[in-house]
């Protein structure tokens, strides 16, 4: 100990520690610590993920990092899942695949979000970094073909892990799916699920479960399930199935020949089923750990009866038709429950029955059956302050709550619901995640100072129809000691209190707001700026009204509502934006007081 007080760490000691650090937070701290630490971390960091593609080059990312394996790159915010964004916006991925396919040398899996990328670009990054690839990740991106594609299955032989799903893919053959087939043997993960893509040719799926002994799972597009009868029974390692349908004028006794494989886990995206073809997944119920039933046709009662047989679900997946009988029923056979996700379905009215949509009773009975519960994500008709209060005692493991409370009843049982929110953030120390999305007088000025001073180890937070004046966001922005994403719609607070938030938010990082009090060339917000921040204005957008999906947006159509985008950008003003969005500051640079990525 002596020795190391006065020496410090060896190299090699300092890189055996490093090894055992993987979080992105343990390795940002550490490399705080001293000049050498920040050396020998940029020197055996394996993974970075670039939340947001603005904010630092490619160039300057690989220039600290040499060593990268693994890359995860995220493009266009959140809102562009909801047509809140113009197409042209940007999160354009051909900077980075230009530098990162001969420059990180060491790159053995890529992940790219939300981004739109040519096949141009696939086949630059495979030319450079397909002999080695092992994971290509393209999951809600577009712009590319399934000429790009087989040039990826030509090219990558050593792949493990290829997903494209919810891509948007201009399909001109299946010919991708069968270079995949011949070329590959090593396939872990296969997923194309919410692609779109028709041109499947079942023979070749056949061959890649065959050639591929280690696919455990399998995600596809919505080819008919009795097609894919012998994949299934070939694909003998398969802990996950998602994708397939059933229907299609089939009569329903013929899906019950289907023999799902023995070691499945995981059922996601059952399309199309209905209660007739229910016994089809029966036998594989009691050892499901994941289950998906939003694009399914059951009814509550058919959800009862399902998760009823289900004692080792960990993960489920549904919509409001499940109904609080359905979410009590998760409640008391569903102990091990972890992750529970309800979304509002768009043809909800159509399947619904009276017991058909989610209270605060049934997320209540959840939150004091399911005590290991981490992630709660639903739209609710009516909620309670008592329901939030229950949430927060009950549910000590909670990471991630959002909730989204929906116009659906004229009258809410009990608004606002500050005291609620009060007790839940104070109940719930381990929430780093939380979206609450209210209606107007569902959260006044006391309770956003209370998400404020409670917030205390939150990092991402979207926030709808909170407050009710500026003095509130003020409130609030004296607390989130760690707050580094904050996404508002539909506020009532002017350019200059958002402004002066943004200063008072310490560990702010990215600043998304839609719906506000804005001026016509939002000059307030001028009074942000500051070093290495940059401003975006747009001053409004034809809005959707359909805006409720994966990430709890909300809810009511803002129509020509303007927004803002704020973030921090090593990388300066881009200039790929289109004309609808105005650039108001740009970064002020001093390279050689950049510390840390």
């Amino acid at each position: 100990m002596a020795r190391v007080r006065s020496n410090g760490l060896s190299d090699e000691a300092l890189q055996c520690v490093m090894a055992h650090l993987d979080e992105p937070l343990d390795r940002r701290a550490v490399s705080l610590v001293c000049k050498k630490w920040y050396e020998v971390d940029a020197l055996t960091r394996k993974h970075v993920t670039v939340a947001f593609c603005y904010s630092i080059s490619a160039a300057d990312l690989t220039r600290r990092f040499k060593c990268l394996e693994s890359l995860t790159v995220k493009g266009k915010p959140r809102a562009a899942m909801y047509n809140l964004l113009p197409p042209d916006w940007g999160g354009y991925a051909k900077p980075w695949i230009e530098h990162i396919s001969f420059t990180c040398i060491c790159l053995k899996a890529l992940h790219l979000r939300r981004m739109i990328l040519t096949d141009h670009d696939l086949g630059t990054f495979v030319r450079g970094r397909g002999h080695m690839l092992q994971s290509l990740k393209l999951e809600k991106c577009s712009g590319f073909s399934t000429r790009g594609l087989q040039d990826v299955a030509r090219g990558c032989r050593s792949l493990k892990v290829f997903m494209l799903e919810e891509s948007t893919i201009e399909e001109e053959s299946g010919e991708w799916l069968h270079e995949l087939a011949l070329n590959n043997s090593s396939l872990e993960v296969l997923n194309f699920y919410m692609t779109g893509l028709e041109k499947i040719n079942i023979s070749d799926l056949e061959l890649i479960v065959t050639n591929c002994p280690s696919l455990n799972s399998l995600k596809v597009s919505e080819c008919d399930l009795l097609d894919l009868k012998n994949v299934l029974k070939k694909a003998t390692a398969l802990e996950e199935f998602g994708g397939g349908c059933f229907g299609n004028g089939q009569e329903h006794d013929v899906f019950q020949s289907i023999v799902f494989p023995p070691k499945l886990t995981s059922l996601l995206g059952l399309n199309f089923m209905a209660e007739a073809e229910l016994p089809a997944i029966l036998p594989r119920a009691s050892a499901l750990k994941k289950l998906d039933l939003q694009y399914t046709f059951l009814s509550t009662e058919n959800h009862c009866q399902l998760v009823g047989l289900c004692p080792n679900l960990e993960v489920l997946e549904a919509r409001n038709v499940i109904g609080d009988k359905g979410l009590e029923a998760v409640a008391n056979n569903c102990k091990k429950l972890k992750r529970l996700r309800v979304e509002r379905g768009a043809d909800e009215p159509t399947l619904e029955d009276e017991q058909g949509w989610i209270s605060h009773k049934g997320i209540s009975s959840v939150a004091q059956g399911c005590p290991l519960l981490e992630y709660i994500a639903v739209y609710v008709s009516d909620m309670c302050n008592s329901t939030l209060e229950t949430v927060g005692k009950c549910c000590k493991n909670l990471k991630d709550f959002r909730l989204v409370l929906l116009d659906k009843e004229e009258q809410i049982t009990d608004l606002p619901l500050d005291n609620g929110v009060k007790a839940l953030l104070q109940g719930c120390e381990k929430l780093n995640r939380f979206a609450f999305y209210v209606r107007p007088g569902g959260l006044t000025d006391v309770g956003l100072s209370y998400i404020g001073k409670y917030s205390t180890n939150i990092r991402w937070m979207l926030l709808g129809f909170a407050g009710e004046t500026d003095l509130g966001l003020h409130e609030f922005s004296r607390g989130c000691p760690k707050l580094e994403r904050l996404e508002i719609r539909g506020c009532f607070f002017s350019e200059a209190a958002l402004a002066s938030a943004v200063l008072s938010l310490k560990s702010l990082k990215y600043i998304w707001v839609q719906g506000y009090n804005a001026t016509v060339t939002g000059a307030n917000l001028l009074a942000m700026a500051r070093p290495y921040w940059n401003i975006e204005f747009s001053p409004g957008l034809q809005l959707s009204r359909d805006l409720f999906s994966e990430d709890m947006e909300g809810e009511e159509s803002q129509g020509q509502a303007a927004q803002i985008l704020a973030y921090y950008s090593l990388a300066g003003r881009r200039t790929d934006h289109p004309q609808s969005v105005i650039p108001l500051a740009p970064s002020v640079f001093n390279w050689h007081q950049v510390a840390v990525f």
